[in-house]
């Protein structure tokens, strides 16, 4: 018991630090003792492949359901949801592009995985078509993630509209999502065994020179981060709400550090309305529901992220993806950031959503999950930032539309 408790109060994220460079040396220094832990591996991918359609149907669906009813949020909710589309898609986009245009993941062979074979291509026509499930539980059985998506966003609109009747449906469905989340917690503790044998696996057949990749994308992140800041939401301060950019910025470093700090938007919200409020002269009103709701769908930072990691992974496993595929995974990464879950790495579950809906595998999503899982702390630090930087610039550009923003007190006129 003592060695368990002395184990459970390490940190997660430095027992698979620990994980990773135990797997590593054995890789590196046994390799032919790696195939004995693949068993580990192979428990560790079954569980991914089992928590993601669950994931995935029921917190797309929770999120939305718990937006509550859109009459109720009126303008300034319409008008949040809509600005934290435009940002999301952009964000996406964003991720995608930095990956093909830097390709961090090209060059790995993952464990000796063999070039992934797309088989015939599926005309627009019947892309589209199978996005509405002829019949759900095959959907569901299958990891149909379009479909799922779809059925999920229903779903949450269906219990959003029921009204009152709706409501034992929303709390299921919340209840649900809590329940998978503590479930997720589970799977996550046998993280470090499982990184250890993916990685002991990965080196013992291609070496050290698989870690090489990663560094370009914690470059890859940090770039898309910056960007998504520096162009899509200063551009949106300076040309849509016309205020100065610096004085925006200034105004929101405080929350910018706790997003870092924490790696968390929910844990971030106390002080971002704040100074949303103090420093950028935002309505209590407006920045109550704003943010709160942003915290919830304000995802920049996810969506640039599942983007980029969606093109790392491609080129990881060898395919070229051709420009309906690239248009799947910008649908399929916009939607699965916005139900993305509070939780650390929750982004990775998305992953699978998102390169399932192009033809990629569980077991080949795993491999990539197992690689860059180590170092996703400080990837999720950094990718938090944007998220913050999104929800404060939607809280500014609503109150700025509403009426609710005090200029002077943006500019730095009002002393308290």
């Amino acid at each position: 018991m003592t060695i368990l408790r002395g184990w459970f109060a390490i940190t997660l994220w430095k027992r698979v630090v620990a994980g990773l460079v135990l797997g590593a040396l054995l890789g590196l220094l046994w390799p032919d003792a790696a195939p004995a832990v693949k068993i580990v591996g192979d428990l560790f991918v079954r569980l991914i492949k089992m928590l993601v359609v669950p994931v995935v149907l029921i917190t797309i669906a929770a999120g939305i359901a718990g937006l509550g009813d859109p009459r109720r949020l009126g303008p300034i909710g319409g008008r949040t949801i809509g600005l934290f589309a435009v940002t999301t898609l952009i964000a996406v986009s964003l991720g995608m592009a930095v990956g093909l245009l830097v390709r961090p993941g090209e060059g790995i062979a993952l464990a000796g995985v063999a070039p992934h074979v797309l088989g015939a291509a599926v005309s627009p026509s019947d892309q589209l078509l199978s996005i509405v499930p002829a019949n759900i539980i095959e959907a569901l059985a299958k990891g149909d993630m379009l479909a799922i998506i779809f059925t999920a966003i229903l779903l949450g609109i269906g219990s959003v509209l029921a009204g009152e009747a709706g409501k034992p449906v929303v709390a299921l469905l919340q209840g649900l999502a809590a329940v998978l989340m503590h479930i997720v917690r589970i799977v996550m503790e046998v993280t470090p065994f499982g990184v250890f044998a993916l990685i002991a696996n990965a080196v013992a057949a291609n070496g050290a020179a698989v870690f090489v990749n990663v560094g370009w994308l914690a470059l890859c992140v940090i770039v898309a981060s910056l960007a998504q800041m520096l162009v899509v939401h200063a551009g949106l301060i300076a040309l849509v709400a016309r205020l100065p950019v610096v004085r925006f910025f200034r105004g929101i470093v405080d929350a910018l550090a706790i997003a870092f700090s924490t790696a968390s938007s929910s844990a971030t919200l106390p002080v971002a309305l704040r100074v949303a409020h103090d420093n950028l002269g935002v309505a209590r009103p407006v920045a109550s529901t704003v943010l709160p709701l942003g915290a919830a769908i304000g995802k920049d930072g996810t969506a640039m992220y599942v983007g980029l990691l969606g093109q790392f992974a491609l080129q990881a496993l060898g395919i070229i993806p051709d420009a309906q595929m690239l248009v799947v995974m910008l649908a399929t990464g916009a939607l699965a950031a916005f139900g993305t879950a509070p939780v650390p790495s929750a982004s990775l579950f998305m992953l699978a959503a998102m390169l399932s809906a192009v033809g990629v595998s569980p077991e080949q999503t795993a491999l990539v999950v197992g690689l860059v899982l180590p170092f996703d702390r400080l990837l999720d630090m950094t990718r938090t930032v944007p998220s913050a930087s999104a929800n404060l610039t939607v809280a500014t550009l609503v109150a700025r539309a509403e009426g609710g923003l005090d200029e002077e007190r943006f500019r730095g006129r009002v002393v308290e």
